[in-house]
């Protein structure tokens, strides 16, 4: 694993904005169909919300390899959603996603012994009657702290997916490569996070001043939330490649990215 400064982070995000411009209707399309079919999974009773984590990495897998397409010239298709549902990977990738619920369920234990129970009822008051609800600081304290380890976790566990597919390691390696390979490189992932937040936010405010509150601009940011889901993703495949090398390429496909490093 190279050792790169932390201003690197600033060059994931945008190499990833590169990668996103060149396909943005096919990353968009992979996004909704996921989404989708996250959502399908997560309606069935008892075990679907669970099962939606487990296939997590198989999820993300799907932009990997689509990012991998774009880099080397080649038309993203509809078959790249099933890159991580294909025997026998999938099992291995399951193992990787049974991580994912096992920090999942660790941190909603934290959050029912952190965050009062009455505050998800005014929280729930507040979205329906549509008045302010009066949350305890501490509260709001905890659920900030909860959503910056949720951030973490999930950005730790980011190259166990794409380690286990490419690189052929078993999922709990893959899983100790990738925890220690984003601690080894915190501060590049910490100013990519800063810029993408702050990019975002400054989005969001100029939408907020143009078009006010009305449901055209909640549509329009919610369009904007989901290019940046995109284009953390596009970031994080860039970041695979400059700390493990590049992916093994499909026979014929031609680079384009490198030659803008």
């Amino acid at each position: 694993m190279n050792k790169l400064p932390a201003s690197t982070g600033w060059t994931w995000l945008k190499n990833g904005a590169l990668l996103f411009r060149q396909q943005p209707a096919a990353l968009t399309t992979l996004l909704f169909a996921n989404i989708l079919v996250s959502i399908l999974i997560s309606a069935v009773p008892l075990l679907g919300a669970m099962v939606a984590v487990v296939l997590i990495p198989s999820f993300s897998m799907a932009f990997m390899m689509a990012c991998s397409m774009i880099e080397n010239g080649q038309r993203v298709t509809p078959a790249v959603a099933l890159t991580g549902f294909r025997k026998p990977v999938l099992r291995e990738l399951c193992k990787v996603g049974i991580v994912y619920l096992g920090v999942s369920l660790i941190l909603t234990l934290i959050t029912r012994f952190a965050v009062q129970p009455d505050f998800w009822e005014q929280v729930q008051a507040q979205s329906t009657s549509g008045t302010p609800a009066v949350l305890a600081g501490q509260d709001v304290l905890a659920m900030f702290l909860i959503f910056a380890l949720d951030a973490v976790a999930l950005i730790s566990l980011c190259f166990a997916a794409p380690l286990t597919y490419w690189q052929k390691m078993p999922p709990f390696k893959a899983v100790f490569y990738s925890f220690f390979a984003v601690k080894r490189s915190a501060g590049i992932f910490i100013v990519m996070l800063l810029a993408w937040f702050g990019i975002f936010f400054t989005v969001c405010m100029v939408i907020a001043v143009i078009l006010g509150g009305s449901s055209i601009a909640r549509v329009v940011i919610m369009w904007v939330i989901f290019l940046f889901i995109l284009l953390l993703q596009c970031a994080l495949y860039v970041g695979y490649r400059e700390i493990f090398g590049k992916p093994p390429a499909e026979p014929g496909s031609k680079v384009s990215l490198d030659k803008q490093r």
